[in-house]
């Protein structure tokens, strides 16, 4: 489904991060938010999310208002968020997340397992026994098992060894390719080109340029960006 956000303001305490974002994703398409730490990347998927209130403008998906709803409501109306750092369960084992996190809908633990074929391996190891790459997957896994419509990520990557930071951006690629609607937040240009290429920048809670890449067209200016 479409994710569109316009004038999104939300913020921490007396603070704001995010100054009036304007954001249109189609259906069906990965759109990358790029910017150092600090430009608010974490603050736009959370708020999304749920995990932080919006404090003024709209966030719908297919139409449907999600701002200022809570975090379940949302996750119930198709939104799942991959979180920066994994946050898997120590004590918990692969599978055990994996049941734990099951919805019915066409993401089947056996449709994950055959996507992320080291899960299958490692079924019986607890969060703490993985590797940081197993770790990554499993916190892919555990969001599509909920069936979201819209899947957010925060910097997948990160911390990762080269070839698997390379596996995990190959995962998204096709998950792009299912037909899932995706918002990949990144620090590096690369990482994001390898998966799509529609790319915006955020700077002090403001989208800035917008970059053209191979995979797309895309237009917009200061705080907007829209794909075609």
């Amino acid at each position: 489904m479409t994710l569109t956000i316009e004038g999104l303001h939300a913020g921490y305490g007396g603070g704001t991060v995010l100054h009036g974002v304007d954001l249109t994703v189609p259906e069906g398409t990965a759109l990358a938010v790029l910017g150092m730490n600090g430009a608010g990347k974490t603050t736009l998927v959370h708020t999304i999310a749920g995990l932080v209130k919006a404090r003024s403008g709209s966030v719908q998906l297919g139409g449907t208002e999600l701002a200022r709803r809570p975090a379940h409501a949302i996750a119930r109306a198709g939104v799942a968020l991959v979180p920066q750092g994994r946050r898997v369960f120590a004590s918990l084992t692969v599978a055990e997340h994996l049941t734990l996190s099951r919805r019915k809908g066409e993401w089947t633990r056996q449709r994950v397992l055959d996507l992320l074929p080291r899960l299958g391996e490692r079924l019986t190891h607890k969060g703490n026994q993985l590797s940081g790459g197993e770790a990554q997957m499993l916190a892919i896994a555990r969001a599509l098992l909920t069936q979201p419509r819209l899947l957010l990520l925060d910097e997948p990557c990160e911390g990762l060894a080269v070839d698997l930071a390379a596996r995990v951006r190959s995962v998204v690629a096709e998950l792009t390719r299912t037909g899932l609607t995706v918002l990949l937040v990144e620090q590096q240009p690369e990482h994001a080109r390898a998966v799509t290429g529609h790319l915006v920048h955020l700077e002090n809670g403001t989208l800035g340029a917008v970059t053209e890449g191979d995979e797309g067209d895309t237009q917009g200016a200061a705080g907007i960006s829209v794909l075609r």
